[in-house]
């Protein structure tokens, strides 16, 4: 039985929101079976969360002998190990680890809270070859790691402060503490990765490589949305407000054609099909615009059937703007729409694709901060969102 200190940890990572989808990527880029982040500690390694396609059998609360990994070797050197091929690698063919658990490739990274304190490591093992000595999946795994290791710290802040203050101070100081957390820790490494990747993406010419780069930049690109929404929910509930740049004459069918164009890089076996027509000058934040369109395609994209396409409709009458985003699939439960556009709420969707619950409550705020409103319509042969806004703001707003 996994002692309460223990059980402790194990929860805290389940709390975190962003798991599911990093063991997701982690795995999508390296082709490896089995994913998973460890408690590592000089007597005990235990399975945290993990993402097991080869039936390795290891779930929340499992324990191996410490002694037994190569995560005890992590530990204690506090450096990744690598290995593409056991049976051909000189540190490692001979080593009674890959024997004892039958795994030919095997990655590894130290976890640490942003004290520098050791919490455990992601890692991933396959009884076959895999190709993870790059900088580019050393990066992504670190990455991946570092944003655990944030989360946990302010998981461990939140329990002192708790002790301290009172709840209204204490979610204050959490929101603000949190900012700078998502600001300064993951905005700059994110933009790193995506940096590298598209470097990467010019040079290499093998199929099987640049796949994977595009596996990476698709998960830049979700990550960087959800830091956007976590940093738009706090400027929310702090009553900042979103802040936004009002121009004229925005270029709204240039920004449409510009979010299907990145989402279509993207997602590449998904047909977007659309019917854009604004003629009439628009007064809006063309960035904000396009971030609640970006939500509501994402939002398409994960719930959609596969091998259906998505649709966008964009018109300008009648002094309104009006957009259309569209999916087929199963409809969404009717107990479900009264909490659609409510932070942290996730719909039924395939779980490896579910982000943070966030997309849908910052594409109503920026709606409602544009007097406009998105309406849903659900069932067995369409889901559609319609966003409707002026063209022009009120008066007196």
């Amino acid at each position: 039985m996994v002692q309460d200190d223990f059980q402790t940890d194990i929860d805290a990572i389940g709390r975190i929101e962003s798991v599911p989808a990093i063991l997701e990527a982690a795995q999508k880029a390296t082709g490896m079976g089995f994913v998973a982040i460890a408690r590592v500690t000089e007597d005990r390694w235990i399975t945290c969360r993990s993402l097991d396609k080869i039936d390795f059998g290891m779930g929340p609360g499992d324990e191996l002998e410490v002694g037994s990994t190569i995560c005890n070797e992590i530990r204690s050197s506090g450096e990744p190990v690598l290995i593409e091929h056991v049976s051909e690698d000189t540190d490692f063919c001979n080593h009674p680890t890959p024997a004892k658990y039958g795994f030919q490739s095997y990655i590894s990274v130290p976890i640490r809270r942003r004290s520098g304190a050791f919490f455990g490591t992601l890692c991933a093992i396959d009884p076959k070859p895999a190709a993870v000595k790059s900088g580019t999946t050393l990066s992504l795994f670190n990455l991946f790691a570092e944003i655990i290791g944030n989360q946990l710290e302010a998981e461990d802040n939140y329990a002192e402060m708790q002790e301290k203050l009172s709840i209204e101070r204490e979610t204050s100081r959490l929101r603000e503490e949190f900012m700078g957390v998502l600001g300064h820790d993951l905005r700059n490494p994110v933009a790193s990765v995506a940096s590298g990747a598209r470097i990467l993406l010019r040079k290499i010419e093998s199929e099987r490589e640049r796949n994977v780069i595009k596996l990476i930049q698709s998960s830049t690109i979700r990550m960087s949305s959800m830091i956007d929404n976590l940093l738009d929910l706090t400027r929310v509930r702090l009553g900042n407000g979103l802040g936004l740049n009002l121009e004229r004459d925005v270029d709204i069918e240039g920004t449409l054609r510009q979010i299907v164009e990145e989402l279509s890089q993207s997602h590449p076996g998904t047909t977007f099909e659309t019917n854009i027509d604004t003629p009439e000058p628009v007064t809006c934040d063309a960035q904000r615009i396009g971030q609640l369109v970006s939500n509501l395609l994402g939002n398409a994209l994960t719930h959609g059937a596969d091998g259906k396409p998505v649709g966008l409709i964009a018109t300008t009458t009648d002094d309104q703007l009006k957009i259309e985003v569209s999916n087929q699939g199963e409809p969404i439960p009717e107990g479900q729409l009264a909490n659609l556009f409510k932070p942290y709420v996730r719909g039924d969707g395939r779980p490896s694709q579910q982000g943070l619950g966030l997309g849908l409550y910052i594409a109503s705020e920026i709606a409602q901060a544009h007097h406009g409103r998105i309406d849903v319509d659900s069932n067995s042969d369409l889901t559609r969102f319609t966003f409707h806004m002026p063209l022009e703001p009120p008066k007196d707003a």
